[in-house]
């Protein structure tokens, strides 16, 4: 599959995601949910990876605030690397931010090239999760982190069907997996000191505020600019997902896990 195929996200989508969540970003939270599953880890000078930058918020956020060396995004889809490159130029962060589209698969680094590896609620896209685990171990320096927030499965079987409506409303390339497979696919791999932090209490309430600016002060703007029927099928989606967060069957979560020192 070629670079130039791969794309879930176009422009209105995109425009109406940082509508809601702010430049650069695509999940919900922006900065501060960045700098809280961060919590506690020396950034200062490191070489840091991001799977699945998406709009590069992320990226500029780490490289603005956090004092990293340098900092590499990477996605399969070319049209979002380009609104990356466009925001570094934007803030003048191009020495530190580097963009890369990938093809689906291993990642394409050598052992320990990283200090730290992140991800901001993009590991939902990546179906084998012990083989993700086993390779960001891989490209990990010896006590190294990873870092990441993500969309889990509140389930171990099949989704109810609120959670299904949801998930094909959306339209996208999930592949959820509980917390269970999480943490047995890190630990497999070889990481220590695992945390997993539940979301889910927090996003209910937040989908609600995000709702209201849909249907408020957002809905004008965004219906001029995107259309009207486009902006109400996105507020069907976030009716869906309230749901299934109610359910507890879509449960955004914090990720961490520690390479040893040694083996």
């Amino acid at each position: 599959m070629s670079e130039a195929t791969i794309q879930e996200y176009d422009e209105n989508l995109m425009a109406l995601l940082e509508a809601i969540w702010g430049e650069g970003f695509m999940s919900p939270g922006g900065t501060a949910e960045v700098d809280r599953y961060l919590d506690g880890i020396d950034l200062n000078g490191q070489s840091v990876l991001d799977i699945g930058c998406g709009l590069g918020g992320v990226d500029l956020h780490l490289a603005q605030h956090h004092d990293v060396a340098r900092v590499i995004g990477i996605d399969i889809d070319q049209a979002l690397i380009q609104r990356c490159d466009q925001l570094a130029e934007k803030y003048q962060a191009t020495e530190q931010l580097e963009f890369r589209c990938v093809e689906p698969g291993p990642l394409p680094f050598k052992a320990a090239s990283f200090g730290i590896v992140t991800s901001k609620d993009s590991i939902i896209h990546i179906t084998d999760k012990q083989a993700l685990s086993q390779d960001i171990f891989r490209i990990l320096e010896p006590g190294g982190w990873f870092a990441a927030s993500d969309w889990l499965a509140g389930y171990e079987d099949q989704p109810s069907a609120e959670m299904q409506a949801y998930i094909d409303a959306e339209g996208l390339d999930f592949n959820l997996a509980s917390a269970t497979i999480y943490a047995d696919a890190l630990q497999a791999a070889g990481f220590v000191d695992i945390g997993i932090v539940d979301r889910n209490q927090w996003y209910r309430q937040q989908a609600r505020v995000e709702r209201e600016q849909l249907t408020g002060a957002l809905s004008e703007g965004l219906a001029s600019n995107l259309g009207t029927d486009f902006l109400d099928h996105q507020i069907d989606i976030w009716n869906k997902m309230i749901s299934a967060l109610d359910q507890g069957q879509l449960r955004p979560t914090h990720l961490r896990a520690h390479k040893p020192l040694s083996p």
